[in-house]
């Protein structure tokens, strides 16, 4: 085997923790780095814009994302995954690359020149009206993502671009030309620059929003037009920069044999013509192993969903301008970025090699349980805690209850960036590269958006009947425990179907092989 791939060579232990690269490897290694921290940048922009968008615009507040999510992304997750399995069997892995990394570059160009400086006149405000004349009060997320369809769409893409280009092009392509040598220690320095990322991400947006309205500026009429302008732009330029490092890699790398082997990839070849998004759902629900691995990743996100429409609800109370919101949002984001990181290096590596992966995987539910427990009691008691918050701690409830809120999403983020993304992959391990393919194809495709339908479609329910959060928030707590229970539950039966399989491996390939692989994935599941 080559000394570029083996990895065999001995570092230091300050080395091997920090930075376990050989020289000759920095030429696939920094490219590589660098697209995962482009495209999570991109990620935790959108992330963040999507929100502020739909959530501060006319007539609208946090009631219309369960709606978004349940008529919009949805459908739209299916068709995008559709598109990306019919591109798969027909071009190459480089050539789908370019094709889905130029759509959405090309929408955010029109949505940033085109679309977002005529809102006023594309959106149907008159019928708007009308209609909210005629439909009940708990309607008002539906007409409220109809009247402002520009900002609709721009949050189907935003979101689309974590489902689709972060984790099943840019994770499929690494995982295609990442040697397992080369894995163990790249891994977790991916996981790292995209964490990084996020921080990088969330003090430019703050920067941008603290600007005042620049009258110089050939475009926007107010400072928030303006910042939201200049944020899509350096996300067309972050994707571009993206996409030249890709060409650079397919070029200049990937065709040396020393960094990268054709065969390596003989299990797509094999599979090519064959990938198709019915194949994928009836092989997954004819495995029992990836129904647990679908329950865990839909479990998560009906319950995240849950709870964050309401804290987002709070937080329009109490930033309703948009300026405001971001930038409250953005440092929030920041935070998030800093703890998944610090995750990444002090937790993820060592909890999975002390403790196993049951322990691990079971504290990304426990988390979500005890601090959501914390959010509703806070939220149920609000209008009783008035001179309490004010004589203790200087601050009205709903300044505190957002404050928890964040907290919760802070800790929940972090958790989910790194030792629930990380045991997800680990449960991969194990199978197949055909199991692989389709169960990825399926599970991060459309059983994650089904996810987070499945809570929007509780929120939307719960609206039209009962008018207001504060009124179905009873519901939403009670809903939460039952899927936090079915969560736990997967998180048992996987970890025992694990261990069987792991163990099979270890007949055939040396233990320690098996671990080191196992914990190095669990590293990058650092991502955004």
């Amino acid at each position: 085997m080559s000394d570029l791939s083996s990895g065999t060579q001995n570092f230091g232990w300050i080395r091997t923790l920090i930075w376990p690269v050989h020289r000759h490897e920095l030429k696939k290694l920094i490219p590589m780095m660098l697209i995962f921290f482009f495209i999570s940048f991109n990620y935790n922009v959108l992330r963040t814009m999507k929100d502020t968008l739909v959530v501060t615009a006319k007539s609208s507040g946090a009631e219309v994302i369960p709606f978004i999510k349940v008529w919009a992304m949805f459908p739209c997750a299916i068709l995008a995954t559709f598109l990306f399995t019919r591109l798969s069997n027909r071009f190459s892995r480089e050539k789908v690359l370019y094709l889905m990394l130029s759509i959405f570059l090309i929408y955010f160009f029109l949505f940033a020149f085109f679309l977002y400086p005529n809102h006023e006149l594309l959106h149907p405000n008159a019928m708007a009206d009308s209609l909210q004349e005629v439909l009940p009060v708990g309607c008002k997320g539906l007409i409220a993502m109809f009247r402002n369809w520009t900002f609709t769409l721009f949050y189907v893409m935003s979101e689309l671009w974590s489902n689709i280009v972060l984790f099943v092009l840019i994770w499929g392509f690494t995982n295609q030309v990442t040697r397992l040598q080369e894995a163990r220690r790249f891994y977790g320095l991916f996981g790292f620059g995209a964490n990084f990322s996020g921080i990088v991400a969330g003090q430019i947006s703050v920067f941008l929003c603290k600007r005042d309205f620049n009258p110089n500026f050939f475009f926007g009429n107010t400072a928030w037009e303006q910042t939201t302008i200049i944020l899509v732009s350096l996300v067309i330029l972050s994707g571009i920069a993206a996409m030249a490092l890709f060409k650079w890699l397919y070029t200049f790398v990937l065709s040396d044999p020393r960094y990268y082997d054709p065969e390596d990839a003989c299990a797509d070849k094999n599979l090519k013509g064959k990938l198709s998004l019915r194949e994928n759902f009836s092989y997954l629900l004819r495995s029992k192993y990836l129904i647990y691995i679908t329950l865990l990743v839909v479990s998560y996100n009906i319950v995240i969903n849950l709870v964050e429409i309401v804290w987002k609800g709070q937080l329009r109370e109490l930033y309703p301008n948009p300026i405001d919101y971001s930038l409250y949002i953005n440092q929030v984001s920041t935070v998030v970025g800093i703890v998944a990181t610090l995750a990444a290096l002090l937790v993820s590596s060592n909890c999975i090699r002390k403790f196993g992966w049951t322990f691990t995987a079971m504290l990304t539910p426990i988390i979500l349980l005890v601090t959501s427990i914390g959010f509703f009691s806070l939220f149920f008691m609000k209008d009783h805690l008035e001179k309490y918050a004010m004589a203790l701690f200087g601050i009205t409830p709903l300044v505190m209850l957002v404050s928890v809120g964040s907290l919760q999403n802070i800790l929940c983020r972090g958790a989910k960036y790194t030792v629930f993304d990380a045991t997800k992959e680990i449960a991969f391990v194990p199978l197949s590269a055909s199991s692989k393919l389709k169960g990825t194809a399926a599970i991060d495709g459309v059983c994650n958006r089904f996810g987070k339908s499945g809570g929007s479609v509780i929120h939307s329910n719960l609206l039209i009947l009962f008018s207001t959060f504060t009124a179905s928030a009873p519901y939403v707590a009670a809903i939460l425990l039952l899927i936090i229970s079915v969560w736990v539950m997967a998180v048992r039966l996987l970890g025992k179907e694990i261990d069987v399989k792991m163990a099979d491996m270890q007949q055939d390939e040396d233990p320690q092989t098996v671990e080191k692989t196992a914990q190095n994935v669990l590293s990058s599941g650092a991502v955004a």
